[in-house]
């Protein structure tokens, strides 16, 4: 029998929720509660359409360029999207990682990043997924395997759903984020422009609940108000019913997406919501970038979760 085109299949399941996470990528492919999606899923034997539920790192969204100086020394990546001629995404999206552990609720996958051009440095990326009652909680540890610091940045992207399907379902959807920055970016290369304040961005303050319609966003927002530590993102139906991240301190930014690039039924079928260590073209502006000693290890996590149900 052969492979799934998105690797190895573990799946999880706790109380009223279920998960399937693919090896490509350590990729979250399905989550539900009970029955009822909270990510757009997609097929174990589909290559996984964009970047959904894929793991950023070593770096999160683009690199203008692909080039960028660190440790004295300027490095050249693959510009692997041509239309924004920048290197997206990192480096593991599609790395077959490495299933280490797994039972009923929990599954720890393991991949390295092995030295090459552009991004000399060895790093074993290990990825924790526990599936609860209080949701799916992703954790994500990098350790630096070279032997000088290695710059990085770290991410998910899951794309939140409501229940809704096909084009355009989120614009009936509403939106939550408490965020009082948000850095608009250059409409040709999705490249950082400037940081200003939600109360100045019109469409993407999203500090109070309100339906997405229209709104078209690919930002990443910083200035986030946080309750015992953690941050809070939601997208809910007219019912109150839909899904939510949520993160600690160790993610400062968080981008949003509303996939207006999908094509057919793909457009503006989800929400990405992907909480970072850094905001975009941090190689380049060093922005709460992480500079990871030899032999030392960073992480940050993330949980989804239902709410409203």
């Amino acid at each position: 029998m052969s492979t799934p085109r998105s690797g190895i299949q573990v799946d999880l399941s706790a109380g009223l929720y279920r998960a399937s996470i693919a090896s490509v990528g350590a990729t979250v492919r399905m989550l539900q509660h009970d029955g009822v999606d909270l990510i757009v899923p997609f097929a174990a034997d589909e290559l996984r359409p964009a970047m959904r539920g894929a793991l950023l790192a070593p770096w999160p969204n683009r690199i203008r360029d692909g080039e960028y100086a660190f440790g004295g020394d300027v490095h050249r990546l693959v510009q692997n999207e041509p239309e924004t001629r920048t290197s997206a995404h990192g480096l593991v999206a599609w790395t077959d990682f490495a299933v280490v552990e797994r039972n009923a609720d929990r599954a720890v996958l393991s991949a390295v990043v092995a030295a090459q051009p552009g991004y000399p440095w060895r790093l074993r990326i290990d990825v924790e997924f526990r599936l609860g009652v209080d949701g799916l909680a992703q954790e994500v540890t990098a350790t630096n395997e070279s032997d000088s610091p290695a710059p990085l940045g770290l991410g998910g992207h899951p794309y939140l759903t409501a229940g809704t399907q096909g084009e355009g379902a989120i614009d009936v959807l509403t939106f939550e984020l408490d965020a009082d920055r948000v850095l608009l970016v250059t409409e040709d290369r999705m490249l950082p422009d400037r940081l200003i304040a939600v109360d100045d961005a019109g469409s993407r303050d999203f500090r109070r609940p309100r339906r997405i319609r229209d709104t078209v966003l690919n930002n990443a927002f910083t200035g986030l108000s946080r309750r015992d530590g953690r941050a809070r993102a939601r997208l809910t139906d007219d019912e109150g019913r839909g899904t939510e991240v949520e993160w600690d301190e160790r993610c400062p930014w968080v981008q949003v997406y509303t996939a207006d690039h999908g094509v057919g039924d793909d457009h503006r079928i989800g929400l990405a919501v992907e909480p970072t260590t850094c905001p975009p073209d941090a190689f380049r502006s060093g922005q709460d970038l992480l500079v990871v000693p030899p032999g030392r290890a960073v992480g940050a996590g993330w949980v989804i979760r239902s709410v409203g149900r």
